[in-house]
């Protein structure tokens, strides 16, 4: 997949003739192992039908693909819904496959159809987080970026232009920006400004941007916007609209047009019921699985603990819970016996802005609690606490009671929800988040909660612990 960077508006083109070969590749490489698989040792005339189904089941596969609107740019590189699309393409064409054999009394084996199937939407996501792995890396190298013409007030670009710098994998470059009339001078955060409101058009033009992106601003209401996509859409620039509402996940929104108004209608976070009940009982059993699976690893870090330094193997803390609630955290001892009593000795050398107390180089760690708390198995013993229904597998970070006495306004509505073993916190950085921006993930999370966005955070978990970093 190497090579030089195509220009601007030619990647999207190349990145979807790259994702067609893979799922192309994908779907053969599963019809050919379900044929060697299902027929073992058969001769060729008696397979033959197989062998031909197996040639055009790749062909099926990318057309349903472009059905499924897969190939889509808006859905590269970022979210969950290009994976969300190769998952329902494997559903429709399983489904199509059955309706067609019942509909032509076809004799298809259906061991063929369960093996062939699965395996392709299996190996096409698998080749589809590759090829958006190796998107990143190119992005952060500065390729394959959309070039964006940001519009809005100074101090809401100057947030996002900090944001996209930080996370360049969003492939989104700001060029250039407009601000409102009066206000047109300069430039925000190294970004030139090269016009105001009106100018957004001209301006896209003048630094060849294939996008427009249109902050929440009173001077820009409907009529303008209207305007502006009508001049956008003759030369296909993309135009986005930024709502003023933040960190609200997409299956929360709806538009609801009415007498040609499109309103956005924002769901209520579900906290409670059925969704909720499903949760903790995926919990538990994920735990227990888990306690049985590491059991030899749990035995094998409590002898090293004890072995190399005096004092108990396990660390018990109070922790609040949900509503309020404390409960008694299990952890791996990570730091001397006397650790709790020394620890206003060094808060002046707090390294932690906020509440929380941290330091990277705290003299309380041993040497295996060092080792422990850069791969995070000192917080294993915590799956204890979700079998007991005092934490969850996803969630916020547990917070200390003196904490929470600290918190204030908004802060309090971590408390919604059970903490985690992991969460957002944990993938985004850990120890190295600021205090603002682990407030605002866990936050973000009690909003969006979903037994699917659970399932991404523990798997992005693996990769955030094998790195280690953020953690001390």
């Amino acid at each position: 997949m190497a090579g030089p960077a195509p220009r601007p508006r030619d990647w999207p083109a190349r990145y979807r003739r790259l994702a067609v070969l893979l799922d192309f590749l994908s779907m053969l490489a599963a019809g050919m192992a379900a044929l060697v698989i299902r027929f073992p040792g058969a001769s060729t005339g008696r397979n033959l039908p197989y062998v031909v189904f197996g040639a055009l089941l790749p062909f099926a596969w990318v057309l349903t693909h472009v059905l499924s609107r897969a190939y889509q740019p808006r859905f590269v590189g970022v979210g969950y819904e290009e994976f969300h699309r190769v998952l329902r393409s494997g559903f429709v064409l399983t489904a199509t496959v059955a309706i067609v054999a019942y509909a032509t009394k076809t004799e298809v084996a259906r061991g063929y159809v369960v093996m062939a199937m699965p395996l392709g939407t299996l190996l096409n996501l698998l080749a589809r987080y590759r090829l958006r792995k190796w998107l990143h890396r190119r992005r952060w190298q500065g390729d394959y970026m959309r070039r964006v013409v940001a519009v809005g007030h100074r101090d809401a670009l100057a947030d996002l232009i900090r944001l996209l710098r930080e996370k360049a994998y969003h492939g989104m470059d700001i060029v250039a920006v407009c601000l409102p009339p009066g206000h047109a001078a300069g430039d925000v955060e190294g970004v030139p400004v090269l016009g105001d409101f009106a100018a957004s058009a001209s301006v896209v033009e003048r630094v060849g941007a294939d996008s427009v992106a249109v902050l929440a601003c009173p001077e820009m209401d409907g009529v303008a916007l209207r305007r502006l996509a009508w001049q956008l859409e003759r030369d296909d620039v993309e135009l986005v609209v930024a709502p003023a509402l933040m960190d609200v996940a997409g299956p929360r929104i709806s538009i609801r047009p009415i007498m040609g108004l499109p309103l956005l209608h924002l769901e209520h976070p579900e906290l409670a019921g059925g969704r909720k009940v499903l949760k903790d009982l995926v919990d538990r059993m994920f735990a227990l699985a888990g306690l049985a699976v590491l059991s030899p690893l749990l035995l094998c870090v409590a002898f090293l603990i004890k072995v190399t330094s005096s004092g108990p193997v396990m660390f018990r803390q109070v922790r609040v819970g949900r509503d309020g609630e404390e409960f008694t955290v299990l952890k791996f001892r990570t730091m001397v016996a006397d650790a709790e009593s020394r620890k206003h000795e060094l808060l002046a050398s707090n390294e932690y802005d906020g509440v929380l107390f941290k330091i990277k180089s705290d003299p309380r760690i041993t040497r295996v609690g060092r080792v422990l708390r850069r791969y995070s198995l000192d917080e294993l013993p915590q799956l204890i606490n979700v079998v007991r229904g005092d934490m969850s597998l996803v969630g916020p970070r547990p917070p200390l009671p003196d904490e929470v006495a600290r918190y204030g306004g908004d802060v309090y509505r971590r408390l919604v929800v059970k903490p985690g073993l992991t969460g957002l916190w944990q993938v985004s950085g850990r120890s190295d988040l600021s205090w603002d921006e682990s407030v605002r993930l866990d936050l973000r999370y009690v909003d969006n909660w979903s037994l699917a966005l659970d399932l991404q955070i523990m798997w992005k978990t693996w990769s955030a612990v094998v790195r280690g970093s953020g953690a001390y």
